[in-house]
This record gives C-alpha cells, structure tokens and sequence, in this order.
C-alpha cells in the first residue's frame, strides 16, 4: 500500500507546521510550500495524494493554483480559508476544491476529511484512472484524449469538433463549473462577448448525443447563474 503523500500549502508557517505535525502522526507523508508557485513546482517534483491549500497567499492566490492544478491533475484539494460566506465555498468548489474548511478548524475534522478524499482518490479508482493519461472517465463517459473520441456505454459517440472541445474541457475538469464566457475562450480562442446562446445551443446539442433524456441530463448540467459542469458520477 502506497503511503500517502500530502502537500500543505499555507503562507502561515505555524499554521502549515501544526497541520504537519497531526499529518505525521496520522502516518502521511507530508510537502510543505508557503505560496501557489511553489506548490505547482512541488507537484512537478513529487507525488502527491491529496492538497491541503490555503486561499490567501502571495505570488499566486489558492484558487488560482487549483485552476492551474485541474489542468491537468485530479488530485484532491481541500482549501482552507478564513472567508466563510457560503459564496466564497461556493467559489471554491466550482474552481476545482473537492472540500471546503474555514479558520479557525477543528483539527480532527480536518483529519476525518483528509481521510474521507484520499479514500476516495486511492481506494475507489481516481487514482489508478489518473495514470492512464489518454483516458478521462465519469460514469459511462469516456473521452480519449488522444484519439479525441467519445463514448457513452461503451458505444462511439459523432462530436464537431467544436462538441469535442467541449467535452473535453469539461471531462477534465469533472465537477468544476466554468461560465459560458470562460468556455467560449477557450473554446473559441476568442474574446468573448454576449456568447451565452453560442454555448447554450452547442451544450444542448451535446446532451442529445449524451444523455438519455436530454430534459432531465446525467452528465452534462447546467448551474443557472453560473455556469455548466460535467458531473462527477
């Protein structure tokens, strides 16, 4: 059994000392950074089960690095932060954070948590699913990467390529909400402006290729006011 790795990242260095210590004593292996730009270049050094990260730091915010992170990485992230206005966990959860824990934290809390993400991520599949680069899966989704092709249930799925880009962004980023501004450029590598129905038009035609009843989608939802996701199943 793999011994986990967790990286604390706090620019409080008796914060990320204390939470070290209790990680420790749990039997983790622990990384510690003081920012977001040293967290990125700890992930490309080491391996690393799951991220404990602070949202007020310098050089490169927490929310910031998570967006960077889910680039690429389905890592869990808890985000610690002393903002706790149900906003700002909305915030944080729609960027990328699988938790959410305020300041001051009960530290028993925050191990319960920490136990229950790496669960998931090394026990239920997450983390073997992340070694197979070309393959991103979400219940009966599945999107090679480098074939650029869908499937759903085991069966091919016909996407444009602009469907493709979608599904791709989106099955990277599995649970993470992007507005339809922020799909639009990155999508359509261009400014966006009023391009609310351009993205709207091409998500419901991704639903009909989908879902079994594109009224009521599985995968493929919209968060009104926000944005659209690709549920985590």
């Amino acid at each position: 059994m793999v011994k986990p790795c967790i990286l604390v990242v706090d620019d409080d260095k008796e914060i990320v000392r204390a939470i070290s210590i209790n990680l420790e004593d749990e039997g983790y292996r622990v990384l510690k950074a003081y920012d977001g730009l040293e967290a990125l270049e700890t992930l490309i050094n080491y391996e690393v089960h799951l991220i404990i990260l602070d949202i007020m730091m310098p050089k490169l915010d927490g929310l910031s690095t998570t967006m960077k992170i889910r680039e690429d990485r389905n890592i869990p992230i808890i985000i610690l932060s002393a903002k706790s206005e149900d906003t700002d966990k909305v915030l944080g959860l729609s960027m990328g954070a699988d938790d959410y824990i305020t300041k001051p934290f009960n530290t028993m809390e925050l191990m319960a948590r920490v136990k229950s993400q790496l669960r998931r991520y090394m026990t239920l599949g997450d983390m073997d699913s992340s070694k197979k680069p070309y393959t991103l899966i979400t219940g009966g989704l599945s999107y090679d990467t480098k074939a650029r092709t869908l499937q759903v249930d085991g069966e091919d799925v016909r996407l444009t390529p602009i469907e493709t880009k979608i599904m791709e962004l989106l099955m990277k980023n599995p649970g993470q909400i992007f507005p339809a501004e922020e799909i639009y450029e990155r999508v359509w590598g261009e400014f966006a402006h009023r391009v609310e129905n351009t993205v709207m038009v091409h998500i419901c035609r991704i639903r009909e290729k989908i879902e079994i009843n594109p009224r009521e989608p599985k995968y493929l939802k919209v968060v009104w006011g926000i944005g659209y996701k690709i549920e985590k199943i």
